[in-house]
């Protein structure tokens, strides 16, 4: 593991949601515009895996998106403040990301360096469960970009990425990659216990498909309206009777009841700890074994085992 010289008053700096929220509603629809090129272009992967976006050491990526006999990525450089679209034949394109960068030129912008690039994806051009209903075309209202507070919230992402991708290795079923969905502008990882699952009743094509298996799912969130300030959380589904009967680490930890149960865990409680990577490891076990456990899932079976590598000669 790589250490530096950051303590984690710097990795993870103050993000208060009032004091960024027109930026984040901006990011959040320009992340739409790219997510949903992504959704239009690349190959169907189950549980809408083919639609997210992942943290880069720069911001945000499509990854690699086939295209023709090559393949294209958009990322969002939250360093140089710009979008930068690179195709495997070696162009390139970039546009800077500023403040006054209304959602609609950003859409214009977008599809013209696509274009001039020979890729035209066709996308649903509105927003879908996100903080405006305007098509994406027509939006001149949100337009804020505080590259303070971009570059603070890519700072968390990264730290909070790499320890959910310590959880990950943990276990050894099926498990989804550390992603970002755009929908709900979160940071997710999700465990699955490989039995069917059963969607609650009214559940529309996106819930069905997410949910056609028991999950444990854990995210990182910048905050919204039921929540509004940033979080990690964990939910069990289908949610298992007396879930919230177990206990959760840390002590700043609870069940939050609203809407089903969910684990909750406030960021600040977080900066406030002596370690807050241990602190988020801890809130992730706990919860994933109170679903676990309540869920009847083989939780020995699925933790990883400790290796040797010094009685291993495969490594010589």
């Amino acid at each position: 593991m790589i250490q530096t010289a950051f303590d984690h008053v710097q990795i993870f700096p103050q993000l208060p949601l009032a004091d960024w929220k027109s930026t984040k509603n901006t990011l959040h629809l320009y992340l739409q515009i790219i997510g949903k090129i992504r959704l239009e272009m690349h190959p169907r992967i189950n549980h809408w895996w083919h639609v997210t976006l992942y943290v880069s050491p720069r911001g945000l990526t499509t990854r690699a998106v086939p295209f023709g006999f090559g393949n294209f990525e958009i990322e969002f450089d939250f360093k140089a403040h710009k979008l930068k679209i690179t195709v495997s034949n070696g162009e390139m394109r970039e546009f800077n990301l500023e403040d006054g960068l209304c959602v609609a030129e950003f859409h214009r912008k977008v599809f013209e360096n696509l274009s001039s690039l020979g890729i035209t994806p066709k996308i649903k051009a509105v927003p879908y469960e996100a903080p405006s209903t305007t098509p994406f075309a027509e939006d001149t209202q949100n337009k804020s970009y505080d590259k303070e507070y971009i570059e603070r919230f890519h700072r968390i992402l990264v730290s909070v990425d790499d320890i959910f991708e310590e959880f990950r290795g943990r276990f050894t079923g099926k498990s989804t990659p550390v992603h970002v969905f755009w929908h709900s502008f979160d940071l997710a990882l999700t465990r699955f216990s490989g039995r069917p699952g059963k969607p609650r009743e009214g559940a529309g094509t996106v819930e069905r498909e997410a949910y056609s298996h028991e999950v444990i799912s854990f995210g990182f969130w910048a905050g919204d309206n039921n929540v509004p300030a940033p979080a990690f959380y964990s939910y069990t589904a289908p949610e298992p009777a007396g879930l919230t009967d177990e206990p959760l680490k840390p002590k700043a930890a609870n069940w939050n009841t609203d809407k089903g149960a969910m684990a909750i865990l406030l960021y600040d409680d977080v900066r406030k700890s002596d370690s807050p990577r241990e602190t988020i490891l801890d809130f992730l076990e706990s919860s994933y074994l109170a679903g676990a456990k309540r869920a009847g899932w083989d939780i020995e079976n699925f933790r990883l085992k400790p290796f040797d590598i010094k009685n291993d000669r495969s490594q010589k």
